[in-house]
């Protein structure tokens, strides 16, 4: 019995490593289309289009993420905004953006 419960337990660990992998993949896509809308003003689309890809759609999943057209559309308000992931995953943006919403209201 210990046996099943470390072998699920590191089932489950590797299960969870790869979901981060591929969260990594799908940031380093929201940051490369970020990049195009500021060179090339085409992020939205670029984000939008390997979303509905069968590749996008398969990292999607793969990242614990559903891929249907409301998430797709975030992804493109999310690079419309020209924030970096990195910057918007940070402590000061976050509190920021929290201060900005509290002075609005």
């Amino acid at each position: 019995m210990k046996d099943f419960v470390d072998g699920t337990a590191f089932n489950n660990e590797q299960g969870n490593r790869a979901r981060k992998l591929f969260a990594a993949v799908v940031l380093a896509a929201l940051d490369d289309a970020i990049a195009d809308d500021k060179k090339y003003g085409n992020g939205p689309e670029q984000i939008a289009r390997w979303a509905r890809s069968r590749d996008g759609r398969e990292v999607l999943s793969c990242a614990g993420i559903d891929p249907n057209e409301r998430v797709v559309r975030g992804l493109m308000e999310f690079v419309g905004r020209g924030v970096r992931t990195s910057v918007a995953l940070s402590r000061e943006e976050s509190e920021r953006r929290n201060a900005a919403q509290a002075e609005a209201a």
